[in-house]
């Protein structure tokens, strides 16, 4: 009570304060944040988390064999944690911060002049609106999340075999190495308010990320996120080989009880993933809401009747699989493209991902163990092409900034096809060569795989003296 009644007084007596200073001696003007606006973002942050925590979490964990529940769920806590800690010591700076077109600087470690300024005050961050703002504190919270899931995406891949050690040391390298890289050349840029004429534009561009400055379009994720996260997860997959048995002994997800209500998770927290991205509660929000909700019905339907076509028999893993893929296919989308660009995603990845995963995967003879290739990789890789395609006003999307963010203006030019496909390109590679040089560097050092006893026992025990289920 004591504290309460102190911290009111302050308040008023700054309130006071301002009130009668000149305003030739005001030196600070304090943003006005949209109380709405701070809400949802508060909102949006913790469905992200929910995505985690127990969503991933559970759909993966379903998917293993009972002997390695309990290790990939512990591997999806794990990773969540350290992340987080790594996103305030430094993350969030080599992010988030002016530096070069590849990696920002370290001048906001450990969140220095993200909470307070030099006065005290609270510091705002920019959204996609002139004049509209944020608290930046709010915004690396929420960037936090997303830096999470990423890297436990990549757990998908390498389930059932990798050592604990081994999954934390590759873990924090690639975070630094490639995530962090990768958010910072596609999302890094000024901000609208600093664009107030034509003259200044070419000056801001060449501040931002070098994704950003050729105009790559991705609303929420499908470079940094999900194509940086799949083909790390292929690699881990190419570097420890197939799983003892594999092709010979039955495999089968032990709780697909669990995986759905896990995939039901991932639905839902990702509106906050997808519309939370949109940094305000406004128009463009509701439109990546509703094509969030609509793209991975449209996936999850796709997908199931696929299956049945090709396989004679329509399975609740594949309406789930169909569904995560629908909703990693939007993501790069789902503020730019309309209802009809929602549509042809969903179809498109889908049906794509089914063949990567039911086919490909056999064809090349690579053990991805829970498809993190198959489905984030391939459905990122379709998604943000596609994106290029159905922004186009003419096919119902919603256009992008043509004057340089002073009107701002929208528009679409067929060039951005291609502009997509270099941003996939540069995913690719960068995560590509980032974890093959990991792993190699851990191979030689640490090692990678349990042994096969350990396999055989099952990581739950071997890696973690647990068991997820007693008799």
């Amino acid at each position: 009570m004591i504290r309460k009644l102190t911290m009111t007084l302050l308040l008023v007596l700054g309130w006071g304060l301002a009130a009668t200073a000149g305003a030739e001696d005001a030196a600070y003007v304090a943003p006005t944040y949209d109380m709405g606006n701070v809400a949802w973002m508060m909102t949006a942050t913790a469905l992200v988390l929910f995505m985690s925590l127990p969503g991933l979490a559970l759909f993966y964990g379903g998917m293993v064999r009972a002997k390695n529940m309990l290790s990939v769920l512990t591997q999806i806590f794990a990773i969540f944690c350290v992340i987080a800690v790594l996103w305030v010591v430094y993350g969030y700076s080599v992010a988030f911060s002016s530096g070069g077109p590849f990696f920002g600087g370290l001048d906001k470690a450990m969140l220095a002049g993200v909470i307070y300024d030099s006065a005290g005050n609270f510091v705002p961050t920019a959204t996609f609106s002139k004049g509209v703002v944020i608290p930046e504190l709010m915004f690396a919270m929420f960037q936090l999340t997303f830096a999470c899931i990423t890297v436990a995406l990549v757990a998908g891949a390498y389930a059932e075999r990798m050592k604990f050690k081994a999954v934390l040391l590759f873990s924090v390298i690639w975070f630094t190495f490639s995530y962090l890289p990768m958010a910072h050349m596609v999302w890094w840029w000024p901000g609208p308010d600093a664009y107030t004429s034509p003259e200044v534009v070419a000056d801001l561009n060449a501040t931002a990320g070098w994704l950003w400055q050729l105009g790559a379009l991705d609303f929420a994720g499908g470079t940094v996120v999900h194509i940086n996260s799949g083909i790390a997860g292929l690699v881990c997959a190419l570097f420890l080989g197939k799983r003892v048995g594999y092709g010979k002994t039955s495999m089968a997800p032990h709780n697909l009880v669990m995986s759905m209500i896990g995939a039901s998770m991932l639905w839902f927290g990702w509106f906050g993933f997808n519309a939370g991205s949109n940094l305000e509660a406004n128009g463009y929000a509701v439109l990546a809401f509703a094509n969030t909700l609509f793209a991975t019905a449209v996936a999850g339907i796709t997908w199931f009747f696929a299956e049945w076509i090709f396989k004679g028999k329509p399975s609740l893993l594949g309406i789930l699989s169909g569904a995560v893929a629908g909703l990693v296919g939007i993501t790069p989308a789902c503020g730019f493209v309309g209802i009809q660009g929602a549509l042809v995603i969903g179809l498109v990845c889908g049906f794509g991902c089914f063949i990567a995963v039911a086919y490909l995967k056999k064809l090349l003879g690579y053990d991805d163990a829970l498809d993190a290739f198959g489905v984030h990789a391939v459905g990122g890789i379709l998604g943000a092409i596609l994106t290029g395609i159905y922004v186009n006003p003419a096919l119902g999307g919603a256009g992008y900034v043509t004057d340089g963010w002073v009107g701002p203006t929208f528009g679409y030019d067929s060039a951005q096809i291609l502009i997509q496909v270099k941003a996939v390109l540069v995913a690719v590679v960068w995560s590509a060569v980032v974890a093959a040089v990991t792993l190699a560097v851990l191979k030689f050092t640490i090692g990678l795989r349990v042994s096969e006893e350990a396999e055989r026992e099952g990581l739950d025990i071997a890696e973690h003296g647990e068991k997820a289920y007693n008799p």
